[in-house]
């Protein structure tokens, strides 16, 4: 069967299941995996986007969850009878189309196959882009603890009973100001100085539900008259079997008789040596234990109510929880956990009624124990699903995980999430902690050795993290609080750093997660190297051995230990600060270079990343330190420059400022002349006049020309371009001037003189004689012969 994940067990055993594997279409794969005929294979499915099945039945978020289910139970079926998987169009019994997560990515469950060698099948269809095994991840055994309160204003000193044994009042040690013998505390009170969290940022616990009637949580979840999707009369959403409704499997997990629905509440997550057989081959003897009330826990941790006179103090008790189920029984699938993801953040899922309080933080205490790989891309896989919350403004905060030092498994090891190690009060990593580079920051998980006197350990456990729970061994019973019992574990870790995230964006709403991220890091205070238990070595990276308590350093436990009080104030002045920018010299002449330098004045704590100049407006060009603080800019022409620095601080924020530059005409250099076309033209013609500018200074270039006549006749066209053109009427001499300017605003005056010659009289005779002359003596000639006729004519006559 498929693989679930669960929330990470508050005692120390480690955790079996094993990561996400995603096969790309047609990878050929051994497929001999044995199973039995009850073993149900799941994985999830992406089908391509222009494949037959998606175009023929098309998804859409306005569909009710009926038309969901019919809809990939559909695609399951055609793809089964593509792959041989099953024989006749009917036979749903052997395959199923389980829940979806977009119009193109859900669940296909098939009977008789291995989750893995049904992957394999799959994956070799041309309509599909990829396949994931459905992950079943696990919780572990729980401890079920209960009764403590905040205590007094400082941390519950130790003392020494009669027999050498340590005794303390137990107390929320972990949130208030550290001191020199518990160094891990987050010192909450600090925070609370600034804010004690809005109503407006809501947390989601992505967990196994929550009591809703506990007291000291009740008001802290969000009341709804909307009892048709929420029947809770609290919002949240349940998760498990989701797209299994009426499955015996899918009601076993559940527990609540009833699979999916919108009432989050925990009815217990007991798993009896009679629920083995009935929630498929993934859940084993070992996760035979009690009821966890994790959820609860996790919830009490982030919000629980203060000030009320009775039980404890949540770190953010001023927020809102949203409880988002995705475990029960022997944990919860990969594709139910992505989907509550998806939906605590406003995004829309098939089949599911919206999200009416977009969460701003999402708590998530599970994952595997086992070092994976956080790989895929896109929809139906982690990465994708954490890209797209996180791109909707919700930080992920995750557990890394309670495998003695073994290495990170999913989600703690993907980007894009805050991943959280466990602390010893000593600041030590305590020895159930999982490492590893992709830890963002530690936080108190608590411990639970004590030694006597002699050094001898009592199985005390005085440095626990209490917190709100129920007291049912399995069913609901009484709601209480934690106790002496063993509570610890990196789930505890975790909500202490997402009630602090839910205050800083009390404090600031406008942090990105990458800015949260930032701020928790760069306000830690630096990892202890002394002061734990004798001899224990630094911390290294995770291999295939076990690594239990050692001294962290910030490449295997994050940046250092969760500082509450520091990244609430930060996150409150986030954003805010100055740049100045000045210029020397303030006025140039055109051509001249001249320095700019950035001076920054940000929040304290806060240092400028980089600096990046730019020329708003104005004739200039950076050449050199463009991102430095200090540039030069050389001008090219005449007018005012405003140059902007603009500095990003190592938090992301960006800062501007802007220096003037007056920039004056350049001195002249050189000398200009005017150059005709021919300065002897003959009157009525016209004459091309041009600049001669080969005298002037280097880089230097006529921008612009303005033509006169001086003195004589004749008219100019485009007198105001560098080439004008002379037009001549008679004779005489034209003397022209031109007064340019250059490309650095010098300007230039040269005249230049155009005799013109008279034009020569123009003859009306076409012919010419036969002695060659011609023009007005062959005219002459014509009269002469006139007359001379004329005479003849009258003597004949006579």
């Amino acid at each position: 069967m498929g693989r679930r994940i669960s929330s990470f067990a508050l005692g120390l055993a480690a955790l079996l299941a094993t990561g996400v594997q995603l096969l790309p279409a047609a990878v050929a794969a051994d497929t001999s995996t044995t199973s039995s005929s009850d073993e149900v294979g799941r994985v999830i499915v992406r089908f391509k986007a222009g494949a037959d099945s998606v175009k023929a039945h098309t998804m859409t978020r306005a569909m009710s969850r009926a038309e969901v289910k019919d809809i990939a139970q559909t695609r399951a079926r055609a793809l089964g009878l593509r792959r041989g998987l099953v024989k006749t169009a009917t036979a749903d019994s052997q395959i199923h189309g389980g829940r979806a997560l977009d119009d193109r990515t859900q669940v296909v469950m098939v009977k008789g196959i291995s989750s893995a060698a049904l992957a394999t099948q799959l994956a070799a269809d041309g309509e599909v882009e990829f396949v994931a095994v459905d992950t079943l991840r696990k919780r572990g055994a729980a401890a079920v603890p209960n009764d403590p309160i905040y205590g007094g204003a400082t941390i519950a000193p130790v003392t020494v009973n009669g027999s050498g044994v340590s005794l303390r009042t137990l107390d929320q040690w972990y949130l208030k100001a550290p001191t020199t013998d518990v160094v891990s505390s987050i010192n909450v009170p600090g925070a609370w100085d600034v804010t004690t969290g809005a109503s407006s940022v809501v947390v989601a616990v992505v967990d196994t539900g929550v009591r809703f009637d506990h007291p000291d949580l009740t008001s802290k979840f969000i009341a709804t008259t909307d009892t048709t999707n929420f029947p809770s009369g609290y919002v949240g959403y349940d998760f498990i079997g989701y797209g299994e409704s009426g499955s015996s499997a899918s009601i076993a997990a559940a527990n609540d008789g009833n699979g999916a629905d919108g009432d989050a509440s925990d009815p217990g997550d007991w798993v009896a040596q009679s629920d083995i057989g009935k929630l498929g081959s993934s859940c084993t003897s070992d996760d035979i234990s009690n009821s966890s009330w994790h959820g609860t826990r996790v919830s009490g941790l982030i919000g629980a109510a203060i000030n009320n006179g009775t039980g404890m103090a949540g770190v953010s008790w001023g927020s809102m929880i949203l409880p988002v189920r995705v475990l029960g029984k022997c944990g919860g699938y990969d594709s139910d956990i992505m989907a509550g993801m998806l939906w605590a953040a406003g995004i829309a899922v098939p089949g599911t009624p919206t999200n009416p309080n977009k969460a701003k933080v999402i708590n998530m205490s599970l994952g595997s124990s086992s070092a994976e790989t956080c790989t895929g891309s896109g929809s139906g896989t982690y990465p994708g699903t954490i890209s797209q919350v996180t791109a909707a403004g919700t930080t992920i905060v995750v557990a890394a995980g309670n495998s003695e030092g073994l290495g990170l498994g999913i989600p703690g090891s993907c980007s894009g999430v805050i991943t959280v190690a466990g602390l010893r009060h000593a600041g030590s990593k305590v020895g159930f902690s999982s490492l590893g580079s992709n830890v963002a920051i530690a936080a108190p998980g608590g411990n639970c050795v004590n030694v006597d006197a002699n050094g001898n350990a009592t199985g005390d456990c005085i440095y626990t993290i209490q917190s709100t729970v129920n007291q049912g061994t399995t069913t609901p019973g009484t709601n209480g609080y934690t106790g002496t019992t063993a509570s610890v574990g990196t789930s505890f870790s975790t909500p202490l750093v997402a009630g602090t995230v839910a205050l800083m964006l009390s404090a600031n709403s406008s942090l990105t997660p990458t800015q949260v991220k930032s701020i928790l890091q760069s306000t830690a205070r630096s990892f202890v190297t002394s002061g734990a238990t004798a001899g224990i070595p630094a911390c290294h990276a995770p291999t295939s051995a076990t690594q239990d308590e050692c001294y962290c350093t910030t490449s295997t436990c994050g940046a250092g230990m969760l500082d509450a009080a520091k990244a609430v104030a930060l996150a409150q002045s986030a954003g805010s600060g100055t740049v100045t920018a000045t210029a020397s010299p303030t006025t140039v002449k055109a051509g001249a270079t001249a320095t700019l330098s950035a001076a920054s004045s940000l929040s304290s704590g806060v240092t400028a990343a980089s600096t990046a100049w730019t020329i708003v407006s104005g004739p200039a060009t950076i050449t050199s330190g463009a991102s430095a603080s200090t540039a030069t800019i050389t001008t090219n022409g005449v007018g005012t420059v405003v140059a902007q620095a603009t500095v990003t601080d190592n938090l992301g924020f960006t800062h501007s400022g802007q220096a003037t530059i007056t920039v004056s005409a350049a001195d002249p250099s050189g000398t200009i002349s005017v150059s005709p076309s021919t300065a002897s033209p003959t009157a009525g013609t016209s004459v091309s006049l041009s600049i001669g500018s080969g005298t002037l200074g280097t880089g230097r270039s006529i921008a612009s020309a303005s033509w006169t006549v001086v003195s004589g006749t004749g008219t100019l066209t485009n007198a105001s371009s560098t080439v004008a053109t002379l037009a001549t009427s008679a004779a005489g001499t034209i003397v022209v001037q031109v007064q340019a300017t250059d490309n650095l605003g010098a300007s230039y005056t040269a005249q230049g003189t155009i005799t013109v010659a008279e034009s020569l009289p123009t003859s009306t005779t076409t012919g010419s004689s036969s002695g060659g002359g011609g023009g007005a003596f062959s005219a002459a000639w014509l009269a002469l012969l006139a007359v001379a006729c004329v005479a003849l004519r009258r003597r004949a006559a006579a």
